[in-house]
């Protein structure tokens, strides 16, 4: 799907700088810094139209959050949702972090969410899918020791990858669920494409993991 060019979304970004972090490899092993109160850090990698992370900083007081997204014209959107939420305990960064290493020192945050990643079907994108070895690495580089990473999805065929690929790299699974909606979980907070897709009775799967 190509988006719409938003010329005004730089302008956005900057004039939001109390939301969007600017400068994030300045943060790099100080970022409860950013924050009122030092509490577990939460990372969403593609926050997308902001519906989770926003949500998540208004339900979870007790958490702070970190949402990358790379594509600037859907950031502006995640901006004005954590606006709107009116919360202190969310911050979004406008990057393509190829390796978060350079973003994020080690032992800094608590949970990983991976919520509706691109698939990337085709076997030799491989290497881009977000639980490919590389970026598991990467991963257990900045979760703390106890930290999990959260993944959901309505891919089938991504999920049962993530799977293997998780256990292949010797993390243990604390959870797989083939239709999340049918749990119940009153703690669930749905994305914009969650909501969409589950509308239409298509399963939600997730699977939580540890290293």
């Amino acid at each position: 799907m190509r988006l719409r060019h938003k010329p005004w979304a730089a302008d956005f970004i900057k004039e939001h700088d109390d939301i969007a972090v600017l400068n994030p490899f300045d943060y790099r092993g100080k970022w409860q810094e950013l924050f009122e109160i030092n509490q577990p850090i939460g990372l969403e990698i593609g926050t997308g139209k902001g519906q989770f992370i926003a949500n998540m900083a208004q339900q979870n007081k007790h958490m702070n959050f970190i949402g990358i997204e790379k594509a600037e014209s859907i950031i502006v959107t995640a901006i004005q949702k954590v606006l709107d939420a009116e919360v202190s305990n969310a911050h979004l960064i406008h990057e393509n972090a190829k390796d978060l290493r350079d973003i994020i020192a080690e032992n800094e945050i608590d949970i990983i969410y991976l919520n509706f990643s691109d698939p990337w079907p085709k076997t030799r994108h491989e290497k881009r899918r977000l639980t490919y070895h590389a970026f598991l690495d990467q991963y257990q580089s900045i979760l703390k020791d106890d930290g999990r990473i959260v993944l959901k999805t309505d891919n089938r065929h991504f999920f049962e990858y993530s799977i293997v690929s998780f256990s292949q790299f010797g993390m243990t699974l604390e959870e797989v669920t083939l239709d999340l909606h049918k749990l119940e979980d009153d703690t669930n907070v749905m994305t914009e494409y969650e909501e969409k897709f589950s509308s239409k009775g298509q399963p939600i799967y997730r699977c939580i993991a540890k290293f």
